[in-house]
């Protein structure tokens, strides 16, 4: 049974073979229309959603499957149904489960009964399959994710950067990140990059992380969960804004990059969000093309 948490549960060749398959899906949006006829997915949320939502639904439908859209505070986990209950029930009633959690350990303790396949479509630590859309992207715009890419993150060390980061394992990429002190890189995600000999650097400055950068990629400084402590990161991080001047450091032939929702004058300029607009939301629409990729790949039809 196959499980998407993480970036590592893909192979080298299954990570590329995901990236190909969705270049195809997006030249033909009814590619392969009966591929999960019969196939019933659940779509679990504990957090919004806009573009994961859309592209999981809109891919089961388009691969001939019905997707089952659930919030949690909709069913008996908002009263405190363990997971593991609510797991054993879904797998009698449906054949997959993409849950965006709060926690990565749901998803752990999900995946680790082995009754369903589980996609993790987003939790603190990972979004993998955000990532996979990145570097389709990346590729859409004819930059090579087969090694050598220059990547910059402008930000904080979020989970879309530690699966970029982990993306980069098998793209061969040189990462470097921009983020104020205080908000340190995961151990694991550094201990695995030094393990497979994958340059990141760390800096404080903006200026010195873009530099050279062929893609030059931006999120947004307070995340759900984190409303609290929006006062303190909005301060922490003002001077981390993507603008018109910060890119004038970049490599000469690049593009910004941003996973959406975007707050303009905050993490990106007005100016940059509408001058990038055509690879940030080609990389949104890649969402579909490649959640489409990844259903195939966890039912084992490709």
């Amino acid at each position: 049974m196959r499980h998407l948490l993480s970036i590592r549960n893909l192979t080298e060749t299954e990570f590329f073979r995901l990236l190909e398959r969705g270049k195809v899906h997006r030249r033909n949006r009814m590619l392969h229309p009966a591929a999960l006829a019969g196939k019933k997915v659940a779509l679990l949320f504990e957090k919004s959603s806009t573009r994961t939502r859309l592209s999981f639904t809109v891919a089961v439908y388009e691969l001939g499957g019905m997707a089952i859209p659930l919030e949690t505070q909709m069913l008996q986990m908002g009263r405190g149904e363990s997971i593991e209950d609510t797991t054993e029930v879904m797998a009698r009633y449906v054949d997959a489960v993409m849950l965006r959690a709060r926690h990565h350990s749901t998803l752990e303790k999900m995946a680790a009964m082995n009754r369903i396949p589980v996609i993790n479509g987003l939790s603190d630590a990972y979004h993998p399959c955000q990532a996979l859309a990145d570097f389709m992207t990346v590729e859409q715009y004819g930059l090579s994710v087969r090694g050598g890419l220059r990547l910059a993150f402008v930000g904080e060390p979020n989970n879309v950067f530690n699966s970029l980061a982990l993306g980069s394992i098998y793209a061969k990429a040189q990462i470097r990140i921009a983020t104020p002190p205080g908000y340190p890189v995961r151990p694991d995600v550094l201990s695995l990059l030094r393990e497979n000999g994958i340059s990141l650097e760390i800096f404080t400055d903006p200026v010195e992380a873009v530099k050279g950068a062929q893609v030059v990629y931006t999120d947004v400084w307070v995340s759900m969960g984190q409303e609290q402590e929006e006062q303190e990161r909005k301060k922490a991080f003002s001077p981390y804004c993507v603008s018109e001047s910060l890119l004038k450091h970049a490599a000469d032939e690049h593009i910004v990059l941003h996973c959406l929702p975007a707050h303009r004058g905050e993490e990106i300029t007005a100016g940059v969000m509408d001058r990038y607009r055509d690879p940030i939301f080609n990389q949104a629409e890649n969402r579909l093309h490649i959640q489409k990729a990844i259903l195939e790949w966890i039912f084992n039809l490709q």
